[in-house]
């Protein structure tokens, strides 16, 4: 299965709300050093209730928006 995201990292407070075919992530990390990447993908796998290894980043490591890919399940 496919995902596109859009990460605000840096934020308040953690959310993941849906807009249309997106969800909209909001980590309380910062970008440096991979951890809002980290924190997403263990996001996503909670939300899907598979690992975290299951979910890989395929587009848009150093961008906001990306295109993730969550296999198993």
């Amino acid at each position: 299965m496919f995902i596109k995201i859009f990460v605000t990292p840096d934020a308040k407070r953690e959310k993941v709300e849906e807009k249309g075919e997106t969800l909209l992530i909001s980590v309380r990390e910062p970008a440096s050093g991979n951890r809002a990447n980290d924190r997403v993908r263990e996001l996503v796998a909670l939300r899907e209730g598979v690992p975290a290894g299951s979910v890989r980043i395929l587009t848009g490591h150093r961008s906001r928006a990306k295109m993730v890919s969550v296999t198993g399940n």
